[in-house]
C-alpha cells in the first residue's frame, strides 16, 4: 500500500506542476511548487518510518515470544 501512496503523491505533485506552468512560471508558482513537493516528502517519511516502527515492533515481539508455561 506504501507504494501505492507513493507513486499517488508523486503524480499528483507532477500534474499541479505541469498544471501550474502552463500560464507561465512565477514566484507563486514556485513557492506552490516547493509546498507541494514538502507536501509529497513528508507524506512518503511518515509511510516509511510507520514501515520501520511495525517491522522493529514485529522483530521484537519474534524475538521475546514468551515460552509456553507448564501446568
Amino acid at each position: 500500500m506504501t507504494e501505492v501512496k507513493r507513486t499517488y503523491r508523486n503524480v499528483e505533485t507532477g500534474v499541479k506542476k505541469a498544471a501550474r506552468s502552463v500560464d507561465g512560471t512565477d514566484l507563486k508558482d514556485r513557492v506552490g511548487n516547493a509546498g507541494d513537493e514538502a507536501r509529497k516528502d513528508l507524506g512518503n517519511l511518515g509511510d516509511d518510518l510507520r514501515r520501520t516502527g511495525r517491522k522493529v515492533t514485529a522483530d521484537r515481539d519474534a524475538e521475546t515470544s514468551p515460552e509456553p508455561r507448564s501446568t
